[in-house]
């Protein structure tokens, strides 16, 4: 059994992660931090918890510092751009960190990561650890690492709409579409103009459009999955309701193919994949058949005449998109069964 730690357990993220860990039954211990409210109790900040701590911690919220004295895995679950110094921690003190921000999702390639995020790297050295965690990529890497970076909750739908598509060749490279749509907790939990219940209640509207940071995670990967560079033109836009995450993504065919052969294509290349679905021909996918787990759902959609493939990429943004993808990790790189404390049946409404 390990200790988990949790930096920025307060976040719409973080009290993702104490819910899922609470449950996971390789998780003996939880120690949490945060900033904005150290020395108060998690059951208050999140009355859902009372009474559902379970013996793994008292619920005080420490400093990060000592999150990392007392945990085997940490957690972090922090903005962007502070989560390297508590990754240079654990690798001294021989402990494994999980990063949820974008800080390791560029591993040693800091000239992107200043370019979207406008920061240089604070420990160059950490990156060379760095693993991308997105375990339908990178598995064998990611069992060995000792930092993860944890994808992107667009990234994650689009990415495994993409990769046997362009894996396989079947899609030309100059102009691949994502349209994807986020719950509202996709914008964080500190009050906005953004997520404001008048500005975003009974309201749909694509945002950052043409520059969201998510962009040059996506073409990476669909580059490194074709061998090539690819043009990816993504649009996010956010839906009126509290989570999950649809990308419908657009990709012209090098030459006619048919559903059929598409989806043996999916079939097989998901075949051993614990949280893929590719739903039979004909269905289409919903959040409301991902919400709450670890899924992601996709569904095949051939048009224009086999020149065009549609795929349809369902996840709940604060699972499979963020902390379930994150405990998923945890348990590649501790040697535990890949889907333990994440095999929850998805809600049914």
């Amino acid at each position: 059994m390990i200790v988990a730690g949790i930096i920025g357990a307060t976040g719409y993220v973080g009290v993702e992660l104490v819910r899922l860990l609470l449950a996971h039954p390789e998780v003996s211990s939880l120690a949490l931090s945060s900033v904005s409210f150290e020395g108060q109790n998690i059951v208050d900040v999140y009355p859902n918890l009372r009474g559902m701590l379970r013996g793994k911690t008292d619920g005080v919220l420490t400093g990060a510092d000592a999150v990392v004295a007392a945990a085997d895995v940490v957690f972090t679950a922090l903005p962007h751009g502070v989560a390297e110094q508590y990754a240079d921690a654990c690798v001294k003190q021989g402990k494994k960190l999980i990063d949820l921000s974008a800080d390791f999702r560029f591993d040693e390639d800091e000239a992107t990561f200043v370019e979207w995020y406008k920061k240089p790297y604070a420990f160059p050295a950490m990156h060379s650890e760095s693993v991308y965690g997105l375990p339908e990529m990178n598995r064998e890497k990611i069992r060995k690492a000792r930092v993860i970076g944890n994808p992107g909750c667009y990234v994650t739908a689009a990415t495994l709409a993409l990769l046997p598509l362009l894996e396989k060749g079947l899609a030309k490279t100059d102009c691949v579409i994502v349209d994807a749509k986020s719950g509202i907790t996709g914008t964080g939990r500190n009050p906005s103009e953004k997520n404001n219940y008048s500005e975003s209640g009974e309201s749909f509207a694509p945002y950052n459009v043409g520059k969201h940071r998510h962009q040059p995670e996506i073409a990476r990967n669909c580059s490194k999955a074709a061998g090539k560079p690819v043009n990816v033109l993504f649009t996010p836009h956010l839906l009126p309701m509290s989570r999950g995450i649809i990308a419908t993504v657009y990709a012209q065919t090098v030459r006619p193919v048919t559903e059929e052969e598409v989806f043996a294509i999916f079939a097989e290349r998901y075949a051993e994949e614990p949280f893929v679905r590719v739903l039979p021909l004909g269905d289409t996918a919903t959040t409301k058949n991902v919400r709450l787990s670890n899924w992601c759902d996709l569904s095949i959609h051939v048009v224009n005449g086999g020149n065009t493939v549609e795929i349809v990429s369902a996840i709940d943004n604060m699972v499979k998109g963020a902390a379930g993808q994150a405990v998923q990790n945890m348990n590649l790189i501790s040697g535990f069964p890949e889907t333990m404390g994440i095999d929850a049946i998805p809600a049914a409404f």
